[in-house]
């Protein structure tokens, strides 16, 4: 009788264990829309302190929001189109270290200080293939706000963004066109020095 309870004891904790990992499994696979506002939320908290934290503070807060949220490595890939295609892996491997240190530096500039700004969420849809876009807005008190579509495509057990549009304008159309022309016109040194100028200049501004 003894050992049957413990049997049915073992039984009820392998069930249970296996529960739990089922459970922490499901809530490591974030959504599309938890990546967006996870993200959103980490902007805001470097806002807050964007001033005491200065652009080199915010640089570092962001480097791992920025790295868990987008598909930085796809990104880089696709704004150099098929031009891209020439380049050598150690090329490859470069202007993907570039681009990633320009996305976060951007990102230190841009949202520098905070005087009660939020994002809000809209809505979010699916793609044709298989993406998924989210659709919010940014509150700025006193001015007008600026609407916010994320693209966002599954990686692994989780989503990734590819790709920003705002107030309709994408940036990865603009930085396609500005890219592949330098490379056509002026070769991959020459891109790489323009986006370390970007760098350079968010850094002193």
């Amino acid at each position: 009788m003894v050992l049957k309870n413990m049997k049915l004891a073992l039984v009820f904790m392998f069930l249970l264990f296996g529960a739990m990992n089922v459970f922490a499994a499901d809530n490591d696979a974030a959504t599309a829309r938890q990546i967006v506002e996870k993200f959103q939320a980490d902007l805001i908290a470097v806002m807050k302190d964007g001033k005491a934290l200065g652009y080199a503070g915010r640089y570092e807060k962001l480097k791992d929001p920025v790295s868990n949220s987008h598909e930085l490595n796809k990104i880089a890939r696709i704004v150099v189109g098929k031009e891209g295609e020439k380049l050598s892996e150690e090329q490859q491997q470069k202007l993907v270290d570039a681009f990633s240190k320009l996305s976060i530096a951007s990102y230190a500039h841009n949202f520098k200080d905070y005087s009660g700004e939020s994002f809000v969420f809209d809505s979010e849809e699916e793609t044709t293939r298989g993406g998924v876009v989210v659709h919010s807005h940014f509150v700025i008190p006193d001015d007008k706000p600026v609407k916010f579509d994320y693209m966002l495509k599954e990686k692994g057990n989780s989503w990734r963004i590819i790709n920003i549009i705002a107030n309709g304008v994408s940036d990865l159309a603009l930085k396609r066109s500005e890219y592949t022309t330098i490379l056509q016109r002026e070769g991959f040194d020459a891109l790489i020095a323009k986006i370390n100028e970007k760098i350079d200049n968010y850094s002193k501004q």
